[in-house]
């Protein structure tokens, strides 16, 4: 497992924002860790400098649920979408059965559009898990998120 801040990143390497729009689409569910993750991205992209205008939050019940809110965010034809999630592990195969239907839908969006949909959905243990990855001691993934919006951005407009 690691131990370090995961989100440290060479400022030098992100391309710059200004031109781009981003969506994000943040499930409600587990709202501890997504609200974190939906500001840290928010935080990043205006860092690099995506206007606050361009960036679009867009909410949806749980995780299952942002493979439409992230198809809907692209018929929009941001830049980039960012999916915003938590799925925590309980008792049953529920957690398995959403994991895999997300991870599976969000890549068919990515096959399907030529907007890229960025996979910020922690699939954790543990709350504590979610917690460390979301501000905590591991980072922030939705930092993590919005550098590589930031990546497929220019990249899509390199067409």
């Amino acid at each position: 497992m690691a131990t370090a801040n995961l989100s440290a990143y060479d400022l030098n390497s992100v391309p710059e924002g200004s031109p781009f729009t981003i969506h994000i689409v943040v499930s409600q569910w587990n709202k501890e860790i997504t609200t974190p993750l939906s500001e840290g991205a928010i935080e990043t992209l205006k860092k690099h400098g995506v206007r606050v205008e361009n960036i679009k939050l867009w909410e949806v019940p749980g995780s299952f649920e942002l493979i439409y809110g992230a198809k809907k965010a692209q018929s929009f034809n941001p830049d980039a979408v960012i999916a915003v999630g938590s799925v925590i592990k309980g008792e049953t195969m529920h957690f398995d059965f959403v994991c895999q239907a997300v991870s599976q839908g969000i890549k068919d969006l990515n096959v399907a559009s030529e907007v890229p949909v960025i996979f910020c959905v922690l699939t954790d243990d543990t709350v504590q898990q979610a917690k460390d990855r979301s501000g905590g001691k591991h980072g922030n993934k939705g930092t993590e998120a919005a550098i590589a919006a930031l990546q497929m951005s220019q990249l899509r407009a390199a067409q």
